[in-house]
């Protein structure tokens, strides 16, 4: 059995989106203090590398991300190659074959330096969702900071897949699994209060 990361690492190079808490970690008792172990914390904001959005993330009244079923995070997946686009559109997956999973995973390779939060990045139209939810469809994956432009107030792209039930992963890394379908595992905390958490996604290979 082959399992493949596709998370990014936490730690201080990691970057946030512009504003938010970066991710810092300290020993706060020490071996030498303890005479045991180490201990440490850690603070980041919950958008930060590989991580799912709640719903209430861009809805106040929405689900928390200790209020969405675990089953939503795993299952079969498949993953398309939309290198060099801007925009995906419901035009771009007509050609695809969606039968059997129920994650599609968009490999856009458009940040390419992970050490810096991108310029510009591949986003997701908004007739994406109604196209994927008519396939079966639970969850997309990106391998972007977001499916919305970075400027975006309005999140065309977060609200038209809340509105047919689709859960967003964003900060994939994807450039070292090929397109195909693989087993998706990405589960987050059991945060209750939490508009989002950082995941350890893996791919298993079918």
């Amino acid at each position: 059995m082959k399992v493949i990361d596709i998370s990014m690492p936490l730690n201080s190079s990691t970057p946030p989106w512009p504003g938010d808490q970066p991710f810092e970690y300290k020993v706060t008792w020490s071996m030498e203090e303890t005479g045991s172990v180490n201990v440490g914390q850690f603070q980041s904001s919950n958008h930060l590398g590989t991580h799912v959005d709640a719903p209430f993330h861009y809805d106040s009244d929405g689900a928390k991300i200790a209020d969405l079923p675990l089953e939503r995070f795993i299952g079969s997946a498949l993953i398309v190659n939309m290198e060099g686009k801007s925009t995906i559109s419901a035009k771009d997956l007509e050609p695809f074959q969606f039968e059997g999973v129920t994650k599609v995973l968009f490999r856009s390779m458009s940040w390419s330096d992970r050490s810096v939060f991108p310029e510009e990045y591949t986003v997701i139209d908004k007739d994406v969702a109604p196209f994927l939810k008519d396939k079966g469809i639970d969850m997309i994956g990106v391998d972007t900071p977001s499916v919305d432009q970075e400027t975006s107030k309005d999140l065309p792209a977060h609200h038209s897949l809340y509105e047919q039930d689709i859960l967003i992963l964003e900060g994939l890394v994807l450039e070292h699994a090929a397109p195909g379908i693989y087993e998706l595992m990405a589960f987050p905390l059991k945060m209750d209060e939490a508009d989002g958490s950082p995941v350890r996604a893996v791919l298993r290979q079918k």
